[in-house]
């Protein structure tokens, strides 16, 4: 999309100067305070991610007790997985296509909307078919929601805590994992049938839904990249209560950018190398997580844990989901954004290698919580920083095109998991994961940009 030009960079502009209406020049949220509105904003988005991961969490945790339940297989659960993947491929790529279009307001709602009711059509499912197809609906719903929270999010949050805020949120939306971890191994445990009560929970997202209706308001950057600049102007007020021009940021050429020109605008000569940095960062980290997040209870019990034991061990480690998320808050917003993933990435990468030699209870949870609070962190930071990476009228197409190549590569290697399981065991694969994980890291530590405190314009 074609873009016009200031004549001064509102970046440099103080403060203090105002226009003739009296309204403050600033850069959409830049440089204001976080206030109450902003703030409950963030606590819904918390409440989505909340919801949103219980019901992407669960079925690494119930598929042991669906093995025993239905007569399933390894390479079954595969199956049901790579679907799954595949969904939240097209989740994530048609969800960053309609939020360029509608909005990221309706996009972000419809798709609670979605993975709420598939969720509990999934607890009612009677046989592997459509236990599958409303597990495909979920994942659809989750990573369209994830992809559009990351664009709204950037949008939304000032430069100067961009990563700091979405951290916090995703750290408390993401206590999901050891929650769920902990109703897992007391409530399965009760009844070969007891798993269906921990999907039907993935329900209670319509309570974001419902609030989020009300309270939500459409990303300014993305009025004003439809024309809406007055309506950008009020949503600003409304959220900081400063009344704010933004009579002079970037507006569109008029011409609204069709969808080959956003991906072809991807690979320009202009973003052309943050593309493949990118693209290389997802293709390898994410599988290597799931492996870590989603693979664990089972490859455990296939180890030779008993499905309550390895439960147990399951629930520790998810409360590194939360921890690891929290200290990111600490850390994203420094070195650029890009140096403390490739230190956090360095990090996982030898936990992963301890992880898939260490025997024993405690060894097992100590490392495996080390490990993923690692990985979440520099995955959480990763969101931001791919979606500081594009301008707004290619930055939900770009997120939603990068975290759906990491899904469609995530499906993939769903089907790889027990074949290598079978040949090289629990070593083998971690190890694998290691490999997977130092690999990008490098390759950001080379080629990427620093995105981290500037504002979302002087980025691109």
């Amino acid at each position: 999309m074609a873009i016009g030009t200031r004549a001064n960079s509102i970046a440099e502009m103080p403060d203090s100067v105002s226009t003739l209406t009296g309204k403050k020049v600033n850069n959409y949220f830049d440089g204001l305070t976080v206030c109450k509105k902003h703030k409950m904003i963030f606590m819904i988005i918390m409440v989505a991610y909340f919801f949103e991961q219980i019901t992407n969490w669960n079925f690494g945790f119930i598929a042991p007790s669906l093995i025993k339940s239905w007569g399933l297989t390894m390479a079954d659960i595969g199956r049901i997985s790579f679907v799954y993947f595949m969904a939240m491929t097209f989740g994530g790529l048609l969800g960053g296509v309609i939020s360029d279009s509608i909005g990221r307001r309706k996009t972000f709602l419809g798709s609670i909307f979605l993975f709420s009711v598939a969720s509990i059509l999934n607890g009612f499912a009677n046989n592997v078919l459509t236990f599958t197809i409303f597990r495909a609906l979920t994942g659809f719903g989750v990573f369209c929601l994830m992809v559009t929270s990351q664009a709204y999010f950037s949008e939304m949050a000032p430069a100067e805590c961009r990563g700091k805020w979405q951290s916090l949120s995703a750290a408390v939306g993401f206590t999901a994992a050891p929650i769920i971890g902990g109703l897992c191994s007391l409530i399965i445990p009760l009844s070969p049938q007891a798993w269906r009560y921990i999907l039907v929970l993935g329900g209670l997202g319509l309570v974001p839904f419902v609030v989020g209706l009300k309270y939500l308001q459409e990303s300014p950057r993305w009025l004003v990249a439809e024309g809406k600049v007055d309506l950008a102007e009020k949503v600003v007020w409304e959220v900081s209560g400063i009344p704010v021009s933004l009579q002079n940021v970037p507006l569109p050429s008029g011409k609204k950018e069709s969808l080959l020109g956003r991906i072809t605008g991807m690979f320009s000569r202009k973003y052309l190398v943050r593309t493949l940095v990118l693209l290389a960062f997802v293709l390898l980290t994410t599988p290597a997580t799931f492996v870590v997040t989603n693979w664990t209870t089972t490859l455990l019990n296939q180890r030779g844990l008993d499905v309550t034991e390895s439960l147990r061990v399951s629930f520790i480690l998810m409360i590194g989901v939360p921890v690891g998320l929290y200290i990111s808050s600490f850390i994203a917003d420094k070195g650029g954004r890009k140096i403390p993933m490739v230190i956090l990435c360095a990090l996982a990468s030898v936990l992963a290698v301890m992880f898939g030699k260490v025997a024993g209870f405690w060894p097992i949870s100590l490392i495996g919580f080390l490990l993923i609070a690692a990985i979440m962190a520099f995955a959480f930071i990763s969101y931001s920083y791919i979606a500081e990476s594009y301008p707004t009228s290619l930055r939900n197409t770009a997120v939603g095109i990068h975290n759906s190549v990491g899904r469609f590569a995530t499906a993939a290697f769903q089907l790889v998991i027990p074949l290598i399981f079978a040949q090289y065991k629990f070593v083998g694969i971690y190890s694998i994961v290691a490999i997977m994980i130092l690999v990008p890291a490098a390759i950001l530590a080379i080629w990427g940009v620093r995105t981290g405190g500037k504002s979302l314009e002087e980025i691109s």
